[in-house]
């Protein structure tokens, strides 16, 4: 039975020519649209004498294998393989014997390639109750990014972010939701990718959601956990900066103080044009790769938009009333959690602005009710920590050092560290002998650049 609440518009090519939940039925299906491309291809290269066995082979090679994995054939899948059989075939009469057997095996490529997943923007009116539900989970609020798609149960109480790409369902971070039903969420999620020969990828699974994927009689596969770092939450009615261990952050904070910083706090979805304005001059000048966005799992996108509700700014000014920087947080659970979600800061701003938002952000949110607030998510702790690394994680320090101009992994780190608040650990799932293709779509997700738009927009009337 095909669930409707998690189904999108459908474009043309998306409509599925081959595609049931009977494996008979879809390898008989499947031989037949085979067959008759087979057919075709042999019958010419008979009458004409052109086609090499081995270019019909590993086409033959890749339908099978798209059968084993259970993809879909769309109309666009069947378009897409025509033309290229038929362009194939038609190079080898013009006597280009390599391009043409390529190309006929790129047919079989055609044939049965991934679908990936469709983004749902108006799914978001369904997604921000569900976050307004869940309770001490950091990431929640990133499910609203736009990158991605949903799964929702069947009585819309819990749903999966994810998106699918080469094959590969990456899950972004944990359910959200109703707890209670992430379990069956889970194995009917895990249902629906094998339905469309995807395999599951999960990116950001906190501790108390590791087996949700680890049972591999539910989920389908064996997923191995990769630790890559500890959310950082700070409980803001314990919150203190008294003691020897917090000095450094007193420091930091108590310079502001001198240069006479002054701070506010406001709902991005209540910015005025002039004020917007401001804010995305500081935006635009904070660095080089700032008139681009990136970040899939951890991160908002349309910053300054008003598109996301639930999304608070912290602003630092200078005594003449210049805006030096500003966080943009997220909230969830009733905003009893709030999320950092990317800080900026003008160059040649006064040192400790950053410290001083997040101390001034800990007590608006204890002042307003809040319990939990996420400083954002601490990427190999325990390898920056280690003075004495051993070979392995000494090639993996140098390799975090060469992404360094992408994300300053340990920068943030140093920042993090002074708040003393490292606490649950976050995996990476992933079948081992999918890691190549994982890698790849990890890194696109993550750090595929998109131009950054800023203008001021209707505000979204979702609150």
């Amino acid at each position: 039975m095909i669930d409707v609440t998690n189904i999108a518009g459908v474009d043309v090519r998306d409509r599925v020519v081959i595609g049931s939940e009977s494996q008979r039925a879809r390898q008989i299906g499947l031989l037949a649209l085979i067959g008759a491309f087979g057919g075709m291809i042999l019958l010419v290269g008979h009458t004409h004498d052109v086609v090499e066995w081995y270019a019909l082979a590993l086409a033959a090679l890749l339908v099978a294998r798209g059968i084993l994995l259970r993809r879909p054939v769309t109309a666009g899948h069947a378009a897409a393989a025509t033309v290229l059989a038929a362009t194939g075939l038609t190079t080898h009469l013009l006597s280009y014997q390599l391009p043409g057997d390529v190309l006929i095996a790129c047919a079989g490529l055609a044939l049965t390639w991934p679908v990936p997943s469709r983004r749902d923007p108006a799914a978001l009116a369904r997604v921000w109750p569900l976050i307004e539900a869940t309770h001490d989970d950091p990431l929640a609020p990133f499910a609203m990014q736009s990158l991605k798609s949903y799964y929702f149960s069947a009585d819309g109480s819990a749903a999966i972010a994810y998106c699918a790409r080469l094959g590969l369902a990456v899950v972004s971070g944990d359910p959200i939701g109703q707890r209670a039903r992430f379990p069956q969420l889970a194995t009917e999620f895990a249902a629906m990718c094998r339905s469309r020969g995807w395999r599951i990828v999960v990116l950001g699974c906190g501790e108390r959601c590791l087996g949700l994927w680890r049972d591999r009689a539910a989920i389908g596969q064996s997923l191995r956990p990769v630790p890559i770092g500890r959310d950082v939450v700070i409980d803001v009615r314990r919150f203190t900066m008294t003691g020897r261990k917090y000095r450094n952050l007193r420091q930091a904070v108590q310079r502001t103080h001198n240069a006479g910083i002054t701070t506010e706090v406001v709902a991005e979805q209540q910015l005025d044009e002039t004020l917007a304005d401001e804010l995305a001059e500081v935006l635009y000048t904070s660095h080089r790769g700032a008139h681009v966005q990136r970040g899939f799992s951890m991160i908002l996108d349309h910053a300054l938009e008003g598109r996301y509700p639930g999304v608070r700014l912290i602003i630092a000014r200078d005594s003449q009333g210049r805006v030096q920087g500003f966080q943009r947080y997220a909230s969830s659970g009733g905003g009893t959690d709030m999320t950092l979600d990317v800080p900026w800061r003008r160059p040649g701003a006064p040192n400790g602005i950053d410290e001083r938002l997040s101390v001034d952000m800990i007590e608006d949110c204890k002042s307003s009710g809040g319990q939990r607030l996420s400083l954002a998510f601490g990427a190999f702790p325990e390898l920056f920590d280690n003075k004495h690394r051993g070979l392995i994680e000494g090639v993996y320090y140098v390799l975090i050092h060469l992404g360094h101009s992408l994300i300053k992994l340990e920068s943030l780190y140093r920042y993090l560290r002074k708040f003393h608040a490292f606490g649950d650990r976050r995996y990476v799932l992933l079948s081992l002998r999918h890691l190549p293709v994982a890698l790849v779509v990890l890194l696109s997700l993550e750090f595929m650049p998109q131009r950054r738009q800023l203008r001021v927009r209707e505000r979204n009337p979702l609150s």
